[in-house]
């Protein structure tokens, strides 16, 4: 997503500057999703639960700062061949943070190397408590 807006700016000269233009045939920059976005290679193996499972560890909670899987927010991982499915929750429905979870999680598998699909399911069965914390976690945050 670009935010990059011209606006105008005070300045001390008597002419105001035009608008940046873009030329008709010009490529569009790539956004940082598409930038991101790893290729599939058919010479990498298929994943393993594991490997998703470790990349999962990257994806953090903004409040927290905490990964969802200590956090105890993914409840199961399944890989299909090179298609991994990924059902998890958040600590409320009210989570403001929910759809950056999502989106870093499904980023998060697909780098993985043999990945070509992911697809991140939200659950709200069974409801997330604290006891899905991981045990260390939970006595480190003092439940």
């Amino acid at each position: 997503m670009d935010l990059h807006m011209d606006l105008p700016v005070a300045s001390s000269s008597p002419t105001p500057t035009p608008p940046r233009e873009t030329p008709a045939d010009a490529t569009p920059a790539p956004t940082s999703e598409s930038a991101a976005a790893p290729t599939f290679d058919a010479s990498e193996p298929p994943p393993t639960v594991d490997q998703v499972k470790m990349a999962l560890r990257r994806v953090k909670d903004p409040d927290l700062n905490l990964n969802i899987i200590d956090l105890g927010l993914v409840y199961d991982i399944a890989v299909d061949d090179r298609s991994v499915k990924v059902d998890m929750s958040l600590t409320s429905p009210a989570c403001p943070s929910g759809p950056q979870l999502m989106g870093d999680a499904e980023r998060a598998a697909k780098a993985v190397p043999g990945v070509a699909d992911v697809t991140v399911n939200l659950v709200w069965s069974p409801l997330w408590s604290p006891d899905r914390i991981e045990p260390r976690v939970r006595a480190y945050l003092g439940f």
